[in-house]
């Protein structure tokens, strides 16, 4: 999962959503078919423990947003994304990529690491594929402790210092950085301490090309086809 190619691979944001709903099953598919190598999605957990693939902690009720964590796997099964197209959870969802891409598991829930340990271990026969990454660095660390096999990634939004101190501090071997703090002087420290570097969410061509001078691992973004398109041209 882990070698660096050139130019960046190919990662998608909660799936090719242009024209389907984000973070649902068939966007998933609708990006692989577009050719990501990696799909990034989004997770929460249902009142009795069932992991749901969504970026929000609320989802629509009658009289406004209700919290996914207040209600039942059986009651979110009900709720729609867009027409028949519910949301999906992520038992499902690895099952459907199978082995077709990578799945980086954006952890958005709290306390759920013992949810997301369950879930991993019924779909261990492609653990390598899959890698977990969150912005409370807590949790990844809490998740090496439960899973040491397990890949993991810290998020950033700001340039830290010494981002390699803080990726040590929680296990994590990759740092999902915002587009914006990437240079190449942070792809060399990352690099130097045996760290990937994957930028999110760049969306048009120059922001491609410049991260892809600064030498980032992989690029996460909304526009896929698009990245896999321009991707080949460097090739």
């Amino acid at each position: 999962m882990y070698p660096k190619p050139s130019p960046p691979d190919s990662i998608s944001h909660r799936g090719l959503h242009d024209n389907l709903p984000e973070n649902s099953i068939a966007a998933f598919l609708a990006a692989i078919e577009a050719g990501a190598s990696g799909i990034e999605l989004d997770i929460h957990s249902s009142a009795d423990g069932v992991l749901l693939v969504h970026h929000d902690p609320v989802v629509a009720g009658v009289d406004g947003p209700v919290p996914i964590a207040s209600l039942d796997s059986k009651q979110l099964a009900r709720i729609k994304l867009a027409d028949d197209i519910a949301i999906p959870t992520l038992d499902d969802t690895l099952e459907a990529i199978g082995t077709r891409a990578a799945v980086f598991i954006e952890i958005k829930g709290r306390a759920i690491e013992n949810d997301v340990v369950r879930c991993l271990r019924r779909h261990v026969r492609n653990i390598d594929a899959y890698a977990v990454h969150s912005f409370d660095h807590r949790t990844i660390k809490r998740m090496i402790e439960l899973m040491p096999a397990i890949h993991t990634g810290i998020l950033q939004v700001s340039y830290l210092v010494d981002s390699c101190r803080a990726m040590r501090a929680a296990g994590a071997t990759d740092l999902w950085q915002h587009a914006e703090f990437v240079d190449a002087s942070l792809v060399v420290d990352v690099h130097a301490c045996g760290g990937r570097v994957i930028a999110w969410t760049p969306n048009i061509e120059s922001e491609w090309q410049r991260l892809h001078v600064a030498g980032v691992d992989a690029v996460c973004t909304d526009k896929v086809g698009r990245y896999v398109a321009w991707r080949t041209t460097l090739q």
